[in-house]
Formats: C-alpha cells, structure tokens, sequence
C-alpha cells in the first residue's frame, strides 16, 4: 500500500509478457501483474490486456487505480516517443503507427509515456541499479538482440529522433550475416542470442556441436541457452562459440568506451547471463581496443534488475516527466 507519495505504473510491453509494477518515485515495488502478451491477437485485443493487467496490478497494490500519478510504457522499438506511437515493431505483428500512450490515457485516466524498452532498462539500471552512481552510464542488452542505453549527466540521451542507442548497429565486421534490421556486419548479427543460435545451427549441419543438437533434440528448437549447456557439460566447440560472441561483444565495447569514455557500462540481458563464458573474451577484447585511460576509467559491470528492469525503467520516465512537468 501507498505511503502517500506520488504512485507510478511502469508497463514493460514484450512480445510474449506483459509485466505491470506499481511502485513509488523511489523504485520500491507495491504491487504487479503479469500476463502472456498473445500478441498474435493483435493491437486491440493486447491494449486491452494492458489495461486489465494495470488494473490488476493496482489492486495487487490495494491502491485505486486513480491514484496513479502517471504511466510509463516499455516498448520494442521501431517508436515514436513524442507522439508515444508504436511505428511497426517486428515481435507485435500488427501494429503499425498505433498510438498506444494515448489509447491508454483514454482507458485508464492516467497521463501515458512511451519509451524504447532498451532505454527502459539503462535508467531502471541507472537509478535503482548497479549503474547507481554513475552520471555517464551506457547500458547494454544481449538478448534476442543488442539494444543500448545512453546516460549522459544523468540524463536519458535520446538523440535527435529519439533513436539514439542502438548500439547493437554498431559495425564489427565489413561482411557477415545481416542483423534484423538487414544490415551487413553489425555487432546483434555476431553476438546477439538469434546469432549465436544461427552459427550453432550452421555448425549442427554441417557435423559439428553434437551435445549441442542433442540438448536441443529434448528442448527444441536450438538456442543460445542451448549451446551455453552443452559448453557446461562439456562440448569445447560450443564454448568456443559463445566466446567468438564475446570477442565480437568486445569490439562493441571498445568502440563505446573510445567514443562515450563512460564511467560504467551495465550488461544486462538473457545472453549475458552466461556470465564469464561471454564476458570475460568481451572485456579482454575491450581492453586491446580501448584507449588505456579510457577503459581503465570504465567499470564493466552485469545489471542486478533482471526482468523487471524494462517496467522500473518505464516507472522512472513517467516519474521524471511528472517532475520536469512534461505531464
């Protein structure tokens, strides 16, 4: 229950989750709800999902849904945060330019902001997590893909379209497989979890990655996570894999540090949960390539918010906004 400040919603809109937490300015959580996104439904039908999970969420919280201060909306991008439309995201199929802040402003009476879920997750980390601290922060997920958030001064730097961050589209390679945007060489295309699972997939076929092929015969279909437990187990060729991904990691990284020179970067996301495997080829990459001072001035450091990073994200956008009382 409330102690009496100002209550937040933050919404983490996923292709497969919808997550809702309640929670005051400071990040402390008082209630949440969680349902399956069923995104094959389409926009409608996931709207008004949304809606109901808020509402569920309140209650979870014993708060009346008109004590919500403001709300904030994790999104996948391609977005549009002034105007707080969801453009044509590739895991909602469906929606295109649909103006989901407004919808639910109209539904709920709570004034909505849209953010990129990436950005999201680099303030939750900056504000409630191990970026704490840290005025110039980058924030790394290595996902399904590779999305980034840049904290600059302690602020969300969003770019001139609101499109800053993709760091994922940095350029590691001058050839190789496209990314999901159809871009040669980018860094999602070498070490994201979908590239990971593709190489493994190319080396299956052709003979190789036995354990590999034969988790995934149990747990199809084959994977990052996959091939990270074969390696555990034992398969040299698939921990070989996932530190090629690493490396590739790394020349990211090196690149972010000479451009940004931040005092952290936090690496969140389901692939860099195979810990040192990953990150450890990453940092050493980083360091080869980094200018000494510059990587000497980083801490590169795991996230600590896991899966409701996206939601305490979007709580903390909606709280700034009601401060700087752009709503």
């Amino acid at each position: 229950m409330s102690d009496g400040g100002d209550v937040f919603a933050g919404i983490d809109l996923g292709g497969t989750k919808i997550l809702v937490l309640i929670a005051g300015a400071d990040g402390r959580v008082l209630g949440q709800a969680r349902v399956a996104t069923q995104a094959a439904q389409g926009p409608e039908a996931v709207i008004a999902r949304i809606a109901d999970t808020v509402r569920a969420a309140a209650a979870d919280a014993q708060i009346e849904l008109s004590t919500i201060r403001a709300a904030g909306v994790s999104a996948p991008g391609p977005i549009d945060v002034a105007e707080g439309v969801i453009t044509d995201p590739p895991n909602l199929p469906g929606w295109h330019n649909v103006p989901l802040a407004k919808t639910l402003h109209d539904r709920l009476a709570i004034p909505t902001l849209l953010e990129n879920d990436a950005n999201c997750q680099g303030v939750a980390e900056h504000q409630f997590g191990a970026g704490r601290g840290y005025a110039d922060m980058i924030f790394i997920t290595v996902s399904t893909g590779i999305g980034g958030g840049i904290i600059i001064n302690n602020e969300l730097y969003s770019g001139t379209s609101g499109a800053a961050g993709e760091v994922g589209h940095i350029g590691v390679s001058i050839d190789g497989p496209t990314c999901g945007a159809g871009h040669v060489g980018c860094l999602e295309a070498f070490a994201s979890g979908t590239a990971i699972a593709a190489r493994a997939k190319e080396m299956i076929a052709a003979g190789g990655l036995i354990r590999t092929a034969r988790l995934a015969e149990h747990d199809p279909p084959v994977s990052a996570k996959t091939v990270f437990l074969a390696g555990q187990q034992g398969e040299a060729e698939a921990t070989a894999l996932i530190e090629s991904a690493g490396r590739y990691l790394g020349i990211g990284l090196a690149s972010l540090i000479n451009i940004f020179n931040p005092q952290a970067i936090v690496i969140g996301g389901g692939v860099a949960n195979m810990g040192e495997t990953i990150l450890g080829p990453a940092v050493e990459t980083a360091r080869t390539r980094a200018f000494a001072q510059s990587f000497t001035d980083v801490r590169i450091v795991e996230g600590e918010l896991g899966e409701r990073a996206a939601a305490l994200g979007a709580i903390a956008v909606a709280r700034d906004a009601v401060a700087k009382a752009r709503i």
